[in-house]
């Protein structure tokens, strides 16, 4: 299956994360997901400075999972958007371009002819793939894409949809964060998911003033979609934009999934293979292992 991913500074490198770097370089870690100036969020983003960045780090490689935004946003009255997003804003429905191929293929190609010792994996990171299967499935059909992860960024709502930070300011935290959980359950088991992106997205947005994240409360709702992706034979994730707690692993674990990647979700060059290092100290303690292709997701032995 896996042959179908073709398909210091900065790093957050903890003590953990230097006892990881003593027993395996960064060579063994591709950085899973990455946006360059191709994603419509990415602003700061260039894929060749990226690149640059990854070479000097000694990464193994660097996956550019450009966004595949396929579902127009309703922004609720009164919630706060970037103002990065306005050119894509009609009233309340926030409408996101779609991803131009051809630019971004002939970038890729640029990429790896500059820096012929790194792996550069393309890629895309489909949103909500299973309300747009027909669009999903020429993504996962194209063999031009090295890399296909799956998302959910958007919740429904009302007879729309509504991006789950934006949730809330409309309803309880633990509503939202069941609400996205299911949503992303039910993705798993429609759609072939490889790669399951930011389980914990939602969580990112978790309010200040409420009361602390407590994932038990969520065991049910996080293991019901764990179970689904192992299912499924897909791999988990681990992105760094926002640690993912440990728990979250040992269920993957406990729920027989025996496949890991990691990303930093990184939009700009700065932040490419940040907290890598931490995250593969922790998948190693719970007892995965690079495989011999560092193309290939790290294996439960």
């Amino acid at each position: 299956m896996w042959g179908s991913l073709r398909r210091a500074d900065g790093l957050g490198i903890s003590a953990s994360g230097r006892l990881f770097c003593a027993m395996a370089s960064l060579r063994t870690l591709i950085d899973g997901h990455t946006h360059s100036q191709f994603s419509w969020d990415a602003s700061g983003g260039c894929m060749l400075a990226s690149c640059k960045r990854a070479d000097e780090l000694g990464l193994g490689g660097i996956a550019f999972t450009e966004h595949a935004d396929l579902t127009a946003w309703v922004i609720p009255p009164g919630v706060a958007t970037d103002p990065a997003w306005e050119p894509y804003r009609e009233g309340q429905t926030l409408r996101l371009p779609q991803l131009d191929l051809e630019p971004y293929l002939a970038m890729v190609e640029e990429c790896r002819r500059r820096y012929p010792k790194l792996t550069i994996l393309s890629g895309v990171e489909i949103s909500e793939p299973h309300w747009h299967s027909e669009q999903a499935e020429e993504f996962l059909a194209d063999d031009r894409l090295d890399r296909v992860i799956s998302s959910v960024h958007a919740c429904p709502v009302d007879g729309g949809a509504c991006e789950s930070y934006a949730l809330f300011a409309q309803r309880s935290p633990g509503e939202v964060l069941r609400t996205y959980l299911e949503e992303v359950r039910r993705m798993i088991e429609t759609t072939d998911v490889r790669v399951l992106a930011h389980i914990d997205y939602a969580a990112r947005y978790w309010p200040d003033d409420a009361e602390p994240l407590d994932l038990q409360q969520f065991e049910r709702e996080h293991r019901d979609a764990l179970a689904a992706l192992a299912a499924r034979g897909g791999a988990l994730e681990i992105n760094t934009r926002r640690p993912l707690e440990t728990q979250v692993l040992e269920w993957w674990i406990a729920d027989n999934g025996n496949v890991v990647t990691f990303g930093s979700d990184s939009h700009a060059p700065h932040t490419v293979a940040a907290g890598l290092p931490r995250a593969a100290a922790l998948a190693a303690r719970l007892g995965f292992h690079p495989a011999p292709n560092p193309q290939h997701p790290w294996q439960l032995r």
